[in-house]
Formats: C-alpha cells, sequence, structure tokens
C-alpha cells in the first residue's frame, strides 16, 4: 500500500473516531442544546491547541454483545492543550458513545493524561458529563473508578485538578470530581448524587427531583460540594478559564503574574466610612475587598454557600491572593460549621500552591446553639484554625471591627504564625462583646443596683472605651500597625513584597490529622 493510501486511512478512521456515537446522536445533542465532548474541549483550550491522544481506543469486553459495539475512543476525549498559552491536561466524557459510561479502556485513557500531568507539572480538567459505569463491564469498570480515584489523591496539592459537571455524574463517578479542587455546575443541566430519586423512594420514603436532589442550585447553596453555577456550558468553560488565570501549574511555582494599571499606592477615602459607626449594624465586607484589590475585581468562590464568610481570588499589584473574609453582613460574620469547612479547604488550597492570604476580620465569636454543638462546631472550628496555622504562604490580617474570643485566635492571629497584623481603629479585640462581658464582670453589682439597665449601659461603654479597641493588643505586640482604612491597598503590597521571599517549614512528617 502506497503511503497516500496510509495516510488516507488514518484521515478515515480520524473521521470515524471524530463521529463518536454517529451524526444522528450528535444532532440530538445540538437539538438539546448540548454540545459535543470535543465542541466543548475546543471552546475551552485556545483555538487549534488541542492534541488529541488515544483517538483510536476501543473497549475489549465480549460480554452483552458489546463485541459488535466498539466505536473509537469509547467514551471519553483525551488530550492536551494550552489555556492561555498555559499547557493543561484534558478530558471530556463524549455522552455519544454509551451514554459516556466509564469502561476499562476508557479509564486507561483519563489515568494516562493523569499520570502525564504529575509528570510535567500540568493542570488536570475533567469535563463530566456520564451515566456512570459501564454496567457489562462489571467490576472492570469499578476497578477503572478506583485508578482514577488514586490519580486525584496523588495529584492533590501537586498539580491543580479543575471539574466541570455538565451533565449527569452519579453513583462512584461522584468522587473524583469530589477529590478535585474546584468544581463547576451548569445550571439546569448537571446532577451529581450517590443515590438517584427513585432509590431514595424506595428506601426512605422521600420524595424529591433530581434537580432538587443534585442540581447545581442544590450544591451551590446546600451541601456547598460545588463551587460556581454556571448559567450554560459556555459559562462554565469561562469560568474554567477565568479560574487558572489565578494559580500556577503545580505546586513549585509561583501564581502568574497580570500587568495591573491600577496604582500600588493608590488611597480611597471610601474606606474610612464604610465601617458602620454602630458596632451591631452589618455591612458588606466585599465592598472592602473590591476596594483594595486591583481594578476593584474580586473573584469569589462558593458565593451562595456558608454566606458568612467570603472566600475568593484577587490580585495586589499584578500578583494573585487569596481573600478569607468574615461578612458582617450574614449572620453577623459568626463562623460555624459550614462557614469553617468552607474556610479551611481553601486556606489549604492557597497554602499548597503558593498564593498568599489576605484574611479581613470580622467576627463575634463562634455561632452558639444545640444543632452547632452536636453537630461538631469544635470539630469543625478547629479545620479552620488548623489551615491557618499550617499555612506558610505569607499571611496577611486586618482587623476591621470585632475579633471576640477564640474566634479572633483562629482568623489568622499573630499566635499561629500570620506575618503581618493590621487593625483599623474601628477594632475591637476583646475575649467577648462588651454586654456579654458586664454580664459577667458586674454581675454582683449589677444584680444589687436599682437601676440596673443604666448602670450597665455604663459599664458597657466604660468597657468599650477601655478594652474595645486595638491599642492594649499593639501595645503587647500582636498587632503590627493601626492603621487609616484608605491606606489598606499600599500597606497590603508593601507587606506582600516584603514578604515574597517568605520562607517558613512545618516539622517533618508524614502529614498532620486535620480533625475531620
Amino acid at each position: 500500500m502506497s503511503i497516500e493510501k496510509k495516510i488516507e486511512e488514518v484521515k478515515r478512521r480520524e473521521k470515524l473516531a471524530e463521529l463518536g456515537g454517529g451524526k444522528e446522536k450528535i444532532a440530538k445533542r445540538h437539538k438539546e442544546k448540548k454540545l459535543t465532548a470535543r465542541e466543548r474541549i475546543n471552546l475551552l483550550l485556545d483555538g487549534g491547541s488541542f492534541q488529541e491522544m488515544d483517538k483510536f481506543v476501543v473497549h475489549d469486553s465480549n460480554d452483552f454483545g458489546l463485541d459488535k459495539k466498539r466505536i473509537y475512543g469509547d467514551g471519553v476525549v483525551t488530550g492536551y492543550g494550552t489555556i492561555e498559552g498555559r499547557s493543561v491536561f484534558i478530558f471530556a466524557q463524549d455522552f455519544t458513545v454509551f451514554g459516556g459510561s466509564l469502561s476499562a479502556a476508557n479509564a486507561a485513557k483519563v489515568c494516562k493524561i493523569m499520570d502525564l500531568a504529575m509528570k510535567a507539572g500540568t493542570p488536570i480538567i475533567g469535563l463530566n458529563d456520564s451515566g456512570g459505569a459501564r454496567i457489562q463491564e462489571g467490576v472492570a469498570s469499578l476497578a477503572g473508578y478506583a485508578d482514577i480515584f488514586l490519580r486525584n489523591v496523588l495529584a492533590s496539592g501537586v498539580v491543580p485538578q479543575i471539574s466541570a459537571i455538565i451533565g449527569p455524574c452519579a453513583g462512584g463517578a461522584v468522587y473524583s470530581p469530589a477529590i478535585t479542587d474546584f468544581i463547576v455546575m451548569t445550571r439546569k443541566v448537571s446532577k451529581m448524587f450517590i443515590t438517584g430519586p427513585d432509590v431514595i423512594k424506595a428506601v426512605t420514603q422521600e420524595d424529591v427531583t433530581m434537580e432538587e436532589l443534585g442540581g447545581a442550585e442544590a450544591h451551590n447553596t446546600l451541601s456547598g460540594v460545588a463551587h460556581f453555577a454556571a448559567e450554560n456550558e459556555e459559562n462554565t468553560l469561562s469560568i474554567i478559564r477565568e479560574l487558572l488565570s489565578f494559580i500556577p501549574d503545580n505546586n513549585m511555582e509561583d501564581p502568574p503574574e497580570k500587568k495591573s494599571t491600577d496604582p500600588v499606592d493608590r488611597v480611597n477615602d471610601k474606606l474610612n466610612h464604610i465601617i458602620p459607626d454602630d458596632p451591631n449594624q452589618p455591612y458588606d465586607i466585599r465592598e472592602v475587598i473590591q476596594e483594595v484589590l486591583d481594578e476593584n475585581y474580586f473573584f469569589e468562590v462558593q458565593e451562595q454557600y456558608a454566606k458568612n464568610i467570603v472566600i475568593g481570588f484577587g490580585r495586589l499589584s499584578g500578583k494573585p491572593v487569596g481573600i478569607v473574609a468574615n461578612q458582617p453582613d450574614h449572620l453577623a460574620g459568626v463562623l460555624d460549621i459550614n462557614s469553617s469547612d468552607k474556610g479551611a479547604r481553601f486556606i489549604r488550597f492557597c497554602d499548597a500552591f503558593n498564593i498568599p492570604l489576605i484574611t479581613f476580620e470580622d467576627v463575634p465569636g463562634f455561632l452558639p446553639g444545640v444543632a452547632q454543638e452536636h453537630g461538631g462546631i469544635i470539630r469543625h472550628g478547629a479545620k479552620i484554625l488548623y489551615a491557618f496555622a499550617e499555612a506558610t504562604v505569607p499571611k496577611i490580617t486586618i482587623i476591621t471591627r470585632k475579633a471576640y474570643g477564640g474566634a479572633y485566635c483562629v482568623m489568622a492571629s499573630k499566635h499561629i504564625r500570620a506575618d503581618i497584623n493590621y487593625a483599623f481603629p474601628t477594632a475591637e479585640i476583646s475575649v467577648m462583646g462588651p454586654e456579654g462581658a458586664v454580664k459577667i464582670v458586674h454581675k454582683r453589682e449589677l444584680d444589687k443596683a436599682e437601676d440596673s439597665d443604666g448602670l450597665s449601659r455604663r459599664k458597657v461603654e466604660e468597657f468599650r472605651d477601655k478594652f474595645a479597641n486595638p491599642y492594649i493588643a499593639c501595645e503587647k505586640g500582636y498587632l503590627d500597625e493601626v492603621i487609616e482604612p484608605k491606606y489598606t491597598r499600599p500597606k497590603l503590597i508593601a507587606a506582600l513584597k516584603m514578604l515574597e521571599n517568605k520562607r517558613d517549614q512545618n516539622p517533618p512528617k508524614k502529614h498532620g490529622n486535620i480533625p475531620l
């Protein structure tokens, strides 16, 4: 056979592979306003950069008539390409082939690119749209899932892993995305659950729809499983591109810088007036965050979940930073079970990938209540303490208002290795709020007083003047400086510049035992 004929044969097979499950199934996808696996990849990656691998792989199962249904690619498209010029490895499940179900051959393709990503120090992106394990292959399919899970674990903290859920993802399939660093779900399209509505109905008698059980809204607001809810497939992929712009290729590199025209010495008088005079009046901490960051841009993560804490990415003088902030506008900014988990995981991600942490603190304490105590607030609250204490990246804290009790210690205080600790003049640092403290310290006096309410108000003011301020902490060296709020941006940039070569480490050990 001539070389021309051989080249023609390659092209013929390539075209066959690119058809996946065939023209009819592709047309059905388009009719449902869904993209194919390759269309998704091409939309996500830089134009023309995708290099496909294992295009001609087929399964080797002969049971249930599968020997007559061997389709190139076997339900997943894998390979590598670039996003903004940076290399990434990617797999996209192809629903037109066996419903994107996972086979042994399919899993081997995914494992191959994950192994290469680890060698190359390159992010891994998974586009999930699958009916789950290929039932006809039995335990071989389950083994394929476990092979992927292992690689997810080994890659954790080494290269970034991002999962997009753009269709069904059920049963054992959900555990791979759950181990990855970020999950983006598409509204009205994506579903994630361990057991579906029918099984739940049979076992617990509960009636629930697929959307209510495992849709984007449920996992972005209730469970905290997902980090972003996208409006459509295009939005899902654009979120991934933007997310990658803040994080490095691997744990040995610094996050990518982006040129900024925002002056490093920019001051903002608005910051002097954002914190209300009334210490019990709420305000939106995101206004403080946005006023400080480059171009006032804050890329929030898990926006709809545990709203009493705010996390996300921004830039200062072009360099990415991770933001952790109490939110006085929701539950007064208290720490509870969900917000502690949310904060801890984000802190550990930033620490793993060399992203400095900026903490804005306004916290009245941990949320009281029987449900919280029985739900394990002690254990969950310890997670965010552990994460901050363990982190060795540059850590800068700004106390904007309240810093009460154990929550003061937990929120990146000087005592758990924060590098620079600032406070606004409005800061109140105390074991507890003035009202609660007066009831305890002056209990006998108040019990005997004829005008206990009047005495209580006077004592509260005395306590507030004497203790509910930042100056005692400053005198003890627990704060480095009380700053005028309008200078927050230049202060943070100067501190980050000073800390850019910071070196810190934890004692040698296999790993710590975070209170999970």
